[in-house]
């Protein structure tokens, strides 16, 4: 199956070598950190978390996203998700390699992976960090690529897949809880030390994740020529708009519980991020157009009338998109870190270098993404199941 990747147009092949240039610049700024080490980032003694762990967080969630199509498909036989769950499953396999990717640039010195495989430690969290992730990878490697190459030679599903499915469901939640956990395990961060975080990581990846994919599933529409379902697309429009719901009433209820409780600990980060503290204010701008975006797309998301129109659909997702990232792949990582321990401020702004090995890594998951849609479209095509 895989030739397909190896067939397309003069547009297809511009893409990837898009996609491998970037990977290539990226690389040469991934080569001074190693020589440098992480002081080329803006990170320090204060803010030893940054943008690629703020990216790495995201990421995860769009990868656990896939449960949304893979649960009501295998277990409550939708239908209307057939052509768009194998999407689901391919996206969480790029969205895992983005993760890890994230993950070795973090640790400065990528040999130092070694060291979680040489001695493991079971009381650490980032020990079944790495269990989880790698095991969500393998697990959506195994059953799509099975599933896939079954309806490539027209038989049914394979069978001892269905293990493995009901599997990667409770894993897809085990992979942000434990994430989430990571957070928790401080409890200097009084932003983190909280129980329904996990929760908040949960509803939001299961709005941003498939609006990530619907976005995506719309591109391929129009380039590839490969519909979803008008059915599929409402359905899951629908969901995403329930888990938007639910993820802005859990952040409203961290507010609540802050300043109704009046504990400074709680209340510090939250007056940092939205007004400014002590003359820092770097991300209260962005925080603002996080709840506006956040507003703005459930305006045009929760009325049925309006999500049943691409014109209207299409730019609420993209806001959702926004108002989630600012707030889990920015905002919740440094504002964590604000005020420290000794109740002081130190800023954080990433800087070119890190951007830069960024946009590398999500170049090299849009890559993977691109390859493995490209089979499983070419495959849907062929077997008349597109």
């Amino acid at each position: 199956m895989f030739e397909k990747a190896l067939q397309g147009d003069r547009r297809y092949w511009a893409w990837i070598i898009f996609l491998l240039a970037v990977m290539g610049v990226g690389s040469i700024f991934y080569i001074l950190q190693l020589v440098n080490g992480l002081t080329v980032t803006g990170m320090s003694r204060d803010v030893s978390w940054g943008f690629y762990i703020a990216q790495f967080t995201y990421m995860v969630g769009v990868a656990a996203s896939a449960v949304m199509l893979v649960l009501p498909f295998y277990l409550h036989n939708a239908k209307q998700f057939s052509r768009m769950v194998i999407l689901g499953e391919f996206m969480a396999i790029a969205a895992v390699i983005v993760c890890l990717g994230f993950i070795v640039v973090d640790l400065g010195q990528p040999q130092r992976l070694l060291n979680v495989v040489l001695h493991p430690t079971p009381n650490s969290i980032l020990f079944w960090d790495m269990i989880v992730l790698n095991g969500y990878l393998l697990l959506n490697i195994i059953i799509g690529w099975s599933n896939l190459s079954a309806e490539h030679k027209r038989l049914p599903h394979p069978k001892w897949v269905k293990p493995l499915v009901y599997l990667s469901i409770v894993w897809a939640v085990s992979i942000h809880t434990v994430t989430a956990f990571l957070y928790q395990g401080l409890p200097g961060r009084h932003y983190w030390l909280t129980a329904i975080l996990a929760a908040r990581f949960l509803s939001s990846a299961f709005c941003s994740g498939p609006a990530i994919l619907l976005i995506l599933a719309m591109i391929a529409k129009k380039v590839a020529k490969y519909d979803p379902g008008e059915k599929a697309v409402q359905t899951l429009a629908t969901i995403i708009t329930y888990a938007m719901l639910i993820n802005v009433f859990f952040f409203l209820l961290e507010v609540f519980t802050a300043f109704y409780s009046d504990i400074p600990g709680h209340t510090h980060t939250l007056i940092y991020l939205f007004s400014g503290a002590h003359g820092a204010s770097s991300l209260v701008g962005w925080m603002w157009v996080m709840s506006v975006c956040a507003i703005l797309s459930l305006v045009l998301l929760v009325p049925h009338q309006f999500r049943k129109k691409p014109e209207l659909l299409v730019p609420g997702l993209v806001l959702l998109i926004a108002a989630t990232w600012i707030d889990k792949g920015l905002g919740l990582v440094v504002g964590g870190f604000i005020p420290n321990p000794f109740d002081t401020i130190t800023e954080y702004a990433p800087t070119i270098p890190e951007l830069m090995i960024s946009v590398m890594i999500y170049a090299t998951g849009l890559l993977v993404l691109t390859v493995l849609w490209k089979v499983a479209i070419g495959v849907k095509k062929e077997t008349g199941t597109a």
